[in-house]
C-alpha cells in the first residue's frame, strides 16, 4: 500500500527546479551513477558504483568542520532500528525505515513528501517467519527506487511520486530466509540475494531482475545443489567438486546479503558470499573440500549472470567467516604497476587487494590479530591456518569471533589520502563442538543451527573495537583510534580532508583523515548504526545520518562475545529514545530537543511465579528463536522490549496472544503459529529465571 503524503508536482520547490524538467533529471545511467566526480547527489549505496563513500566535496572542510550545526530534522516516532544509507537524487533524500517503509524529504528542509508502506506486517500475519526489522538501504536507476522487505519481496517505485511500479516475491515464504540488504540496480537490471543461513539448510543464491518489469532475467546459484538433479551451469559442476558427502541435504549456505559492486569500467558484477550452512564443515561436508563458492567473492558477467572468476577468502571455512563486506573498486599503483584493484575487509580479519581484470590476489594483511591462520600465502593465495583452528582437538580459542573483524558496516576510501577508514572489531570465541552428533545432526526450517557452539572467550584487545586507517599499498595501518564501546557506524571521507563516523554511544565525530585527529564531535543522545553521507545543493554541502540503534548487535547483544564489553551496558532501551534523520551543515540553526538519558530496564520481582527448573531448562532450548531480536541471555540490547521486565511474558494468555497468536506483528514481533502450550509454558520459566538471575548479580 502507498500513501501519497504531500500532493507534491514538482520534488522540490526549494530548488525552483520546473515541473516539465524534472522527470528528466532523475534519468541517470550507470556512467552518471559512476561519475565520481559530481557533489550534488549521492545516487548508490556507497555514492557510486565504485562504492567508496568519498565525496569531492571540500566546503566543510578540517579548517572549519568544528562549525557544524543541525540544520533540520525529522523525527521518527514509528521507527526502531535504523541502519539504511539515505540516497539523494535531485534535491529529494530518499531512505528505508522499519518494517520496510520507505520515504522521500525534501533534501534542503526536511518536509516529507511521499512515503511508501509495503504492510510487511499484512503479508507475515500469521505465518512461520524469521528476520529483522531493519533494513540497509535502497537502490536507484533511471526515475526508480528500488527496496525490498524482510519477507522477501522486491519492488519498485517511482521516483517522483511514490507510486509502486511493480513488486515480485524473490522466495517462497515457506522458507526460512529474509533480506535485510540493499539492492544492487545497474545497467537495466535489480539484484537482489537473502540471508537466513542459520535458521535452516539453505542453499545462497543472487537474482537479477529487469528494471522496468521485475521479470526475472537471471538466476545465480552460490553453491551446487544435488548433483542427481544435474548442474544449472558449469560453474556449480566445477564447484561440485569442492564438497565433499551429502552437502545438499544441509543446503551448503552461502547466502549472498550484501557486498554487491557492478564495476561500470570493466563491465562485471561482483558479490560477495556468505558463509557455510552449518558453519560446521565436519556436517556439510565431511571428508573436508574448499566448498566454493562460500565466503568468496564472485565475477559476474551483468548481462546474463555467467560465471567469470572468483576468489576465495576462507576455505572449507567453519567459523562464520563470510565475505559479504564491502567491495571497493579503485586504481592502485604497485610497485610501479597501475592496477585495477578491489579492496575487501571480510569478516575473517585479512584485508584483501584483489586484481578485478583476473581475480588474482595482489595483497593480504591481517588488520587485526588472528589466531585461526598466520598469513595468506602469496602463490596460492590461500590462508594458512594455525593447527587445531577447525576444534579438531575440541575446543578452540578463535579471533576474530562470528561478529567479524569487519561486519557490514561500511568502509570507505579517499584516494586523496590513499587511505581506507575501517571500523574493526576485536573480539575472540571459544569455538567447539563436543558432544554433537555429527553424524545425524540436520537442521530445520525455521529452527536452524550452527553445528558449533561458540562459547565466551577473553577478548584478544583491551578496547573492543577501533577506526583504523588502512594503507592498502602498505599493506599497515597508518593510524588506529581506540573504542571503548561496539560496534560502531560505517565511515564518510570527504575531500575535505575528514572522515565522519557515528559510534555506538550516540556520538557523531568528525576525524582528520591525514591522521586521525578528533576535530568535532555531536552527541546525538541515542546509538548510532547507519553511516552518514553528504550532498550539496545550490552551492551548500549537507552532511545527513539516520539515528536509531540498530543491526545485529542491538538484538542479540554480546551473545558471541566476552561479558567485559556489552551492548546492554548502552542503556538504549527498546522504546525510549525518539529515532531521527539528521541533517548538519556549516550555516545550520535549528535546536534539536535532547532524548532521554540512557535507561536500564529492571527486571520484575514477580515472587507469585514459582519457576519450575526442569521447565526453565527446556524454555532455554527453545530461546534460540528469539534472542535475535530480545538478545542472548535474555538480555535486550534495544532491538525489543526486555522480557525480563515485561508484564506480558508474566501474563500466560498474553504471551500466548503475542508469541503464538502474533498480535504484535505490526510492531515486527511475528508469530509463531507451531508453538505448543507446553514450550510457551516453559519460555515463560525461563524468562522468569533469568530475571531473577539477574536480579541478584
Amino acid at each position: 500500500m502507498k500513501s501519497i503524503i504531500l500532493g507534491v508536482v514538482c520534488v522540490s520547490l526549494a530548488l525552483f527546479i520546473s515541473c516539465e524538467n524534472k522527470p528528466e533529471a532523475l534519468i541517470y545511467d550507470d556512467s552518471a551513477i559512476a561519475n565520481e566526480s559530481q557533489t550534488e547527489n549521492w545516487l548508490a549505496y556507497g555514492r557510486t558504483h565504485n562504492e567508496r563513500r568519498f565525496s569531492p566535496s571540500d566546503q566543510i572542510n578540517a579548517d572549519n568542520v568544528s562549525r557544524l550545526k543541525v540544520d533540520w530534522f525529522m523525527d521518527l516516532p514509528y521507527d526502531v532500528g535504523l541502519v539504511s544509507t539515505p540516497l539523494v537524487i535531485d534535491g529529494v533524500l530518499y531512505f528505508t525505515g522499519t518494517m520496510n517503509v520507505i520515504r522521500a524529504v525534501d533534501a534542503v528542509t526536511g518536509a516529507l513528501l511521499w512515503e511508501y508502506n509495503p504492510q510487511v506486517a499484512k503479508e507475515i500475519e500469521g505465518k512461520k517467519t524469521i528476520g529483522w526489522k531493519h533494513n540497509r538501504g535502497i537502490s536507484f536507476y533511471e526515475g526508480k527506487i528500488f527496496a525490498a522487505t524482510w519477507d522477501g519481496r522486491l519492488f519498485a517505485l517511482d521516483a517522483k511520486t511514490g507510486e509502486e511500479l511493480w513488486m515480485v516475491r524473490t522466495f517462497s515464504q515457506e522458507r526460512s530466509l529474509y533480506i535485510t540488504g540493499a539492492p544492487k540496480a545497474f545497467k537495466g537490471k535489480v539484484l537482489i540475494g537473502n540471508g537466513g543461513t542459520e535458521h535452516g539448510p539453505t542453499r545462497g543464491w543472487v537474482t537479477a531482475y529487469d528494471a522496468d518489469t521485475g521479470e526475472e532475467a537471471w538466476k545465480f546459484y552460490i553453491v551446487p545443489g544435488n548433483p542427481a538433479d544435474g548442474f544449472e551451469n558449469e560453474a556449480m559442476e566445477m564447484a561440485a567438486k569442492t564438497w565433499t558427502g551429502e552437502w545438499w541435504k544441509h543446503g551448503g549456505g552461502g547466502n549472498a546479503w550484501h557486498g554487491f559492486t557492478y564495476d561500470e569500467e570493466l563491465d562485471v558484477l561482483y558479490i560477495g558470499t556468505g558463509n557455510g550452512s552449518p558453519w560446521n564443515r565436519k556436517i556439510r561436508s565431511p571428508e573436508g573440500g574448499d566448498n566454493l563458492f562460500l565466503c568468496s567473492i564472485v565475477a559476474l558477467k551483468p548481462d546474463t549472470g555467467e560465471y567469470l572468476w572468483h576468489y576465495q577468502t576462507t576455505p572449507g571455512e567453519s567459523w562464520d567467516y563470510n565475505s559479504n563486506m564491502d567491495i571497493v573498486l579503485t586504481d592502485l599503483t604497485i610497485d610501479g604497476k597501475e592496477i585495477k584493484a578491489m579492496l575487501h575487509a571480510p569478516k575473517n580479519g585479512f584485508f584483501y587487494v584483489i586484481n578485478r581484470e583476473t581475480g588474482k590476489l595482489v595483497s593480504a594483511k591481517p588488520f587485526v590479530k588472528t589466531t585461526w591462520a598466520s598469513h595468506i600465502d602469496m602463490e596460492t593465495g590461500r590462508p594458512v591456518e594455525v593447527p587445531g583452528a577447525r576444534y579438531e582437538d575440541n575446543r578452540a580459542y578463535i579471533t576474530p569471533n562470528p561478529y567479524g573483524a569487519h561486519s557490514w558496516y561500511s568502509m570507505s576510501y579517499n584516494p586523496q589520502t590513499g587511505l581506507v577508514y575501517l571500523p574493526a572489531l576485536h573480539y575472540a570465541t571459544n569455538y567447539s563442538d563436543e558432544g554433537m552428533d555429527l553424524d545425524n545432526w540436520q537442521a530445520q526450517e525455521f529452527i536452524g543451527g550452527l553445528g558449533v557452539a561458540p562459547l565466551e572467550a577473553e577478548d584478544p584487545a583491551d578496547y573492543p573495537a577501533s577506526l583504523i586507517a588502512w594503507d592498502p599499498v602498505k599493506q599497515e595501518a597508518a593510524w588506529t583510534v581506540p573504542q571503548e564501546m561496539t560496534p560502531n557506524a560505517g565511515t564518510l571521507t570527504t575531500a575535505g580532508n575528514l572522515v565522519f563516523q557515528g559510534r555506538a554511544d550516540g556520538k557523531l565525530l568528525a576525524y582528520e583523515a591525514s591522521n586521525g585527529e578528533v576535530l568535532w564531535t555531536y552527541n546525538l543522545g541515542l546509538g548510532i548504526a547507519a553511516p552518514p553521507i553528504t550532498y550539496e545543493i545550490d552551492g551548500k554541502q549537507y552532511l545527513s545520518l539516520l539515528v536509531g540503534w540498530g543491526g545485529g548487535a542491538a538484538g542479540l547483544g554480546n551473545l558471541f562475545s566476552s561479558k567485559k564489553h556489552t551492548t546492554q551496558q548502552l542503556g538504549w532501551a527498546y522504546g525510549t529514545h525518539m529515532r531521527r534523520l539528521v541533517t548538519f551543515s556549516l550555516e545550520g540553526t535549528s535546536e534539536m530537543p535532547p532524548l532521554p538519558p540512557p535507561y536500564f530496564p529492571i527486571p520484575l520481582e514477580a515472587p507469585e511465579f514459582e519457576v519450575d527448573t526442569a521447565k526453565a531448562a527446556f524454555g532455554a532450548q527453545l530461546y534460540g528463536l528469539c534472542q535475535g531480536c530480545h538478545g542472548g541471555g535474555v538480555l535486550a540490547a534495544g532491538m525489543a522490549p526486555d522480557l525480563r521486565a515485561s508484564q506480558i511474558a508474566l501474563n500466560k494468555e498474553a504471551f500466548t496472544a503475542v508469541v503464538r497468536g502474533g498480535t504484535n506483528v505490526a510492531a515486527g514481533m511475528p508469530a509463531h503459529p507451531d508453538l505448543t502450550d507446553e514450550q510457551l509454558d516453559a519460555l515463560q520459566h525461563f524468562i522468569r529465571q533469568r530475571a531473577r538471575e539477574t536480579l541478584t548479580e
